[in-house]
């Protein structure tokens, strides 16, 4: 069922943080649990998380909550320099357009920003919705998070 047309976005505010992160360690814990060990779900998804840094990093920046009936289903935030920091999309809302009407929401807000390209770093699970989107890999790279090595793609989108 495409339920993309009754989802609003909308800009996200300081209010949303806490089902913002909610969201991300489940959609973490329940999507990428076929990519990533138990051992690196944990590290990524870690209730060690400091909720005030979390929130924090929305601040500034181009963010959008997805939401359906009031209830948030999606999130994005990107910096003035087009680096695209999170994108996620709850666990039972996959596949239904809000990540693609998300991304688009912030090419636009780039190109107005006059970004040349958008860069992120994909996980696994994230990097063939990257590229049907048109990002293209840069290049595969371990990182660290919370003592754990995990794989992840630097991805960048021309926006010439």
């Amino acid at each position: 069922m495409n339920t993309s047309s009754s989802t609003m976005l909308r800009s996200w505010t300081v209010s949303d943080s806490a089902d913002c992160l909610t969201l991300f360690r489940d959609c973490i814990r329940r999507v990428c649990a076929d990519d990533y060990t138990p051992e690196q779900i944990n590290a990524w998804a870690s209730p060690q998380i400091v909720f005030d840094d979390w929130a924090q990093r929305f601040q500034n920046r181009s963010a959008y909550v997805a939401c359906q009936r009031d209830a948030i289903v999606g999130f994005i935030d990107m910096d003035d320099f087009g680096y695209l920091d999170r994108l996620f999309v709850s666990a039972d809302h996959q596949r239904q357009g809000i990540a693609r009407r998300l991304v688009d929401q912030v090419v636009a807000d780039a190109k107005r920003l006059g970004c040349q390209r958008i860069k992120t770093e994909a996980s696994l699970t994230a990097r063939p919705f990257f590229q049907s989107m048109g990002f293209a890999v840069v290049k595969q790279q371990v990182v660290e998070c919370s003592q754990v090595q995990m794989i992840n793609f630097q991805m960048q989108l021309s926006l010439s």
